[in-house]
């Protein structure tokens, strides 16, 4: 990366330890695949939910409407949010357009 970043160092014993930098350049430096919102993780650890079921309820979107998003039945779209399915990319492309999220935002990691 080229773009000039101000940033500040934070040393402890002589020794940088942290960096600072100002939170848009962060992202810039991350990209928008690495942000998932607390709420959602909260969704999928505490209460076993799947990425996309614990998306769709944090965006306070029903079944009955993923299904219309998505031009799908209600059942599919129960079927394709099941703990421990692992949906194809085309359906996770169509999830994230659907929710308006970054496909890796809705990709269960292995």
């Amino acid at each position: 990366m080229s773009a000039h970043i101000n940033y500040q160092t934070i040393m402890a014993h002589g020794k940088p330890v942290f960096a600072v930098v100002p939170y848009q350049d962060f992202m810039r430096l991350i990209g928008p695949t690495a942000t998932i919102p607390h709420e959602v993780v909260g969704l999928v650890v505490k209460k076993n939910y799947s990425l996309l079921r614990a998306w769709r309820e944090h965006l306070g979107i029903t079944q009955e409407e993923m299904a219309r998003r998505l031009h799908v039945k209600q059942a599919a779209v129960s079927q394709q949010e099941a703990p421990g399915k692992k949906p194809r990319r085309a359906t996770l492309e169509k999830w994230a357009a659907a929710l308006g999220v970054n496909v890796e935002q809705v990709r269960e990691q292995a």
